[in-house]
């Protein structure tokens, strides 16, 4: 199992402003402390503004801040936000490219409880727990 970038880009963005609640960061501060691409932040930013757990002020005081305390953000449902395809394995979204599917495949079973633990591991934590 592999986390993309998205997601440990938006952990990384998550805990700095949790670090930093004191103040209103920028996208731009951001990237040069956590050392990510401006641009592949403003992505980032973007999705998590679209939810509680970011607050993005626009203006010329604007920037952001967390949303919600980090007692409050669960790392679980960050990573199920962050990530686009929790598939483990290319059967999990096409049955045809695997002869035995159509059998009753039992590692695919096996697969889909491990990648269930791990999330519900994830889903044990909060950012606050990082802090």
């Amino acid at each position: 199992m592999y986390l993309s970038k998205f997601t440990d880009y938006s952990f990384r963005s998550l805990l700095y402003l949790a670090n930093h609640r004191e103040k209103i960061c920028t996208v731009e501060e951001l990237s040069k402390e956590l050392d990510i691409s401006e641009h592949h932040l403003k992505k980032i930013i973007h999705k998590l503004a679209k939810t509680d757990y970011v607050i993005s002020m626009k203006g010329r005081s604007g920037g952001l801040k967390l949303g919600l305390e980090p007692e409050e953000i669960n790392l679980g449902e960050v990573l199920k936000l962050t990530e686009d395809n929790l598939n483990i394995a290319e059967c999990f979204s096409k049955n045809e490219v695997c002869p035995f599917m159509d059998g009753g495949c039992k590692l695919k079973g096996i697969m889909r409880a491990s990648l269930n633990k791990f999330l519900e591991e994830f889903s044990k934590y909060t950012l606050n727990d990082l802090l």
